[in-house]
């Protein structure tokens, strides 16, 4: 039996805005291109126009194939694909209208893998994704097999006018428009917008100078952790950050910086339980020296395996699952802003991690100084980029 690959991609310039879809379904076997899709569909968002194109590509394949012919889906999309797994929960009700109806379609299939792959390697469909996007900004309406005629100024909010769109048509190779593979870079236009997190340790404690395990205790910020946080709020109040949201751990050490930078910028400030610091049980306000001297076991095993705890306290991997519902929740929520996250050296790590698809162990590779600020950029349309780590610039005058 013949398997296939479905290639498809998405966006909107503006993110919502003019937005397009593309999709590919090619021979397994050989990679020749079987058939194409696409469509400018008015005004909807990034993750709408993925979807999109995922249901244009899945619907292609029931075309040529028929119910139970095994495809593989390949997208640069990181949360369409991690969705369709089941690894990501549907969180944004907009969308879940859209992921029912590919799942229902990948039932129908035979779906062997689900696989994210950079842009560079989603040319094909990043491009007619493109052209429809293209057309869109235009007013046009384009299909794939088409020619993109006048039409009324598109309208309508991203989710709603998505799903009253049309399926795109699907023509062969041969019948579509612009199948030939010379143009453009596949990297997507200057014009996605990223989400931003901008993450921030807190400044300096009386337990931070004498190198004493703080996880969960109220410490308050030294006069020096006042001054760094001062700092801090000085750099992110001047260009080329434009802060629009400053989210904070609930942890006394942590507001205290938030407020200090909230008081400069003039922003109020969220806090979120998720990016509280790990719960480190009995070994909480104890030296490691003292922790190694008391509960030597407990410790090793701690430093072995992420899954082990302090006495009474958190795991790492405990740790690991809350700040990721944290991240994606912050992400998700303030999709195409930048968020100041004040938090403190293990949800930071957990994050910068998690970004950089690193294993749980990788937290004992990474050194976060007090007060520095680490940089993260999502896109709907791919995985998350770490833009800077334990950057300390602020505090070299200080």
């Amino acid at each position: 039996m013949t398997s296939y690959i479905v290639e498809a991609d998405g966006g909107s310039r503006g993110n919502p805005g003019p937005a397009g879809y593309g999709a590919v379904v090619k021979d397994a076997s050989d990679g020749q291109v079987l058939a194409e899709a696409a469509e400018a569909i008015g005004v909807a968002t990034n993750n709408v126009a993925e979807y999109r194109g995922l249901i244009a590509g899945l619907k292609a394949v029931l075309d040529l194939a028929g119910e139970g012919a095994p495809v593989a889906v390949r997208m640069d999309s990181k949360l369409v694909v991690e969705q369709m797994a089941g690894r990501w929960k549907i969180k944004h009700e907009g969308l879940r209208p859209l992921a029912l109806e590919a799942q229902g379609l990948a039932r129908r299939l035979r779906v062997t893998e689900w696989t994210w792959i950079p842009r560079d390697r989603n040319k094909h469909a990043d491009r007619l994704a493109n052209e429809a996007m293209d057309a869109a900004a235009k007013g046009l309406t384009w299909k794939a097999g088409g020619t993109a005629h006048e039409a009324g100024p598109a309208t309508g909010s991203g989710t709603n006018e998505s799903l009253s769109a049309p399926t795109a048509s699907v023509a062969a190779t041969q019948q579509a428009k612009g199948t030939g593979e010379g143009k453009g870079t596949g990297w997507r236009p200057p014009t996605r917008v990223a989400t931003s997190l901008l993450l921030l340790r807190h400044g300096e404690t009386p337990l931070s100078v004498e190198r004493r395990f703080s996880g969960l205790g109220d410490a308050e910020l030294t006069p020096n952790g006042l001054a760094q946080a001062s700092a801090a709020a000085e750099r992110l109040s001047r260009e080329p950050y434009h802060l629009d949201v400053i989210v904070t751990s609930p942890l006394n050490r942590a507001r205290q910086t938030a407020e200090t930078i909230a008081k400069r910028t003039g922003l109020d400030i969220e806090i979120d339980e998720g990016l509280r610091e790990a719960d480190f049980g009995a070994w909480e306000g104890h030296t490691f020296t003292e922790i190694q001297r008391h509960w030597p076991t407990e410790l090793a095993a701690w430093l072995a395996d992420p899954e082990a705890a302090p006495p009474g306290g958190e795991s790492f991997a405990t740790t690991a699952r809350r700040v990721q519902e944290a991240g994606e929740r912050l992400v998700e929520r303030y999709e195409g802003k930048t968020v100041l996250v004040v938090s403190h050296v293990t949800p930071i790590k957990m994050l910068l991690r998690l970004a950089l698809m690193a294993p749980l162990e990788s937290l004992y590779r990474m050194h976060l100084d007090l007060a520095c600020l680490s940089l993260i950029e999502y896109y709907a349309d791919g995985p998350a980029v770490v833009k800077s780590f334990n950057d300390t610039a602020h505090l070299q005058r200080h």
